[in-house]
């Protein structure tokens, strides 16, 4: 019999139960705008977390001395960057570099007349490109300025945690180079809201020249923080930069918790999957099974003209590929639709629980994006598995007895 043939007798019994195709059809589109509503949640929470990553925090490279041990926060001279403007130069002038900056950490306790808080120091070139996100975040007050003394930048929810306004004077106590304790009177000259609470709460900025002399390290830096054209080129660059006592990690070093931490979420993405796939299957094996036991008279006359085992088996599978034809075709339209809604609305967060996640640049915002090979891979694989499940029925169908099949009511 010809494929035509086939297809024209399953498109008509598809048609014939409009109710159980439509439910069928249904399942299958569900399934598959689930899938890609998750796929593209991965897609632009990975792109997404680990851009905002790179801006607002670790940019694509940090070049600091090979000593240096991240989250001491450490000022001694042994552990920091010497002649550092000069460094810095060299690094804006190598191809394929976009800004370079110099920062410097530390630690230290910020108080006020009735509360206090650890919090890291920053000292910062305020000019520099780099800080963007900081210069378009100030939410009350203004910003710092290159020659500014006893003045620092606080983030908004930890001013409001604190009772601190724009202008007042706060106490901020660390230790110096030598680790000989020290404390100052700054004003707060302004409120930053960068967008990501882990990071404004528990950190101050002020002016690099301030940060090194209220430590007294000299001209001396922590890091020099690196925008590069293309991150691809991080590994590259990198390679010129090292040597000596210079060490440089690329973004892949410094996300690498949350690269991580992906990773793993993608194992339980995966079987996510794997549920939502399954539970399509046994829906459809269930339809097409009770289908086959509805239709038995008709298995029973179509055989009895002609039809051999094989031909009921291909007619079953044919009606089975039309319906995961038409549910997949109907889950993608619904699934770009969903898919769409989050990638430009997303899905919003309270600053308090953004903030949970420390040292990490997320957002109260989190946004899916498009993963086009994705949708496909997993459109096709949901075909494929009703095809597959569908292979029982079918199979059951082709076992029928003729004479038994006609006696059926």
């Amino acid at each position: 019999m010809a494929v035509k043939k086939f297809f024209s007798m399953a498109f008509r019994s598809v048609i014939r139960n409009t109710r159980r195709s439509f439910l069928t059809a249904l399942a299958v589109a569900l399934g598959l705008v689930v899938v890609m509503v998750m796929a593209g949640a991965i897609e632009g929470m990975i792109d997404n977390a680990l851009a905002d990553s790179i801006r607002v925090n670790t940019g694509h490279l940090q070049i600091r001395n090979g000593n240096y041990e991240v989250g001491k926060g450490s000022l001694l001279a042994k552990d920091l960057l010497d002649n550092v403007e000069a460094l810095t130069q060299r690094v804006r002038e190598v191809a394929g570099v976009r800004s370079a900056t110099p920062i410097l950490e530390s630690s230290g306790l910020l108080s006020t007349a009735t509360e206090s808080t650890g919090i890291e120091i920053l000292g910062i070139v305020p000019g520099d490109d780099f800080h963007e996100p900081v210069r378009d975040g100030i939410a009350a007050g203004e910003y710092l300025n290159a020659d500014d003394r006893d003045q620092i930048l606080l983030g908004q929810m930890l001013a409001e945690q604190m009772g601190i306004t724009v202008g007042q004077r706060v106490s901020l106590a660390a230790s110096d180079a030598n680790g000989v304790g020290q404390e100052g009177l700054f004003t707060v000259v302004g409120l930053v809201d960068t967008g990501f609470p882990s990071i404004d709460q528990n950190r101050i900025l002020m002016p690099l020249a301030q940060a090194q002399s209220f430590s007294g390290v000299g001209d001396r830096a922590s890091d020099i923080i690196v925008m590069l054209d293309n991150q691809d080129d991080a590994e590259s660059i990198a390679a010129q930069l090292r040597g000596g006592d210079i060490d440089v990690k690329t973004w892949r070093d410094l996300n690498s918790i949350l690269l991580e931490s992906m990773e793993i979420g993608l194992v339980f993405y995966y079987v996510i999957y794997l549920i939502v796939f399954l539970a399509v299957a046994v829906i459809i094996a269930n339809t097409l099974l009770m289908s086959v036991f509805e239709r038995t008279r008709e298995i029973g006359i179509l055989t009895s003209l002609g039809m051999n085992g094989r031909q009921i088996m291909v007619l079953i599978l044919f009606e089975a590929f039309i319906l995961a034809i038409l549910g997949v075709a109907v889950g993608l339209v619904l699934g770009m639709g969903a898919v769409t809604y989050f990638a430009v609305v997303g899905i919003s967060f309270s600053a308090e629980t953004a903030a949970m996640v420390e040292g990490m640049a997320i957002g109260t915002t989190m946004k899916g994006g498009y993963a086009p090979g994705q949708f496909a891979i997993l459109s096709l694989l949901l075909l494929a598995v009703v095809c597959l499940v569908s292979l029982y029925p079918a199979w059951y169908a082709s076992r029928m007895e003729p004479v038994e099949a006609l006696h059926t009511h």
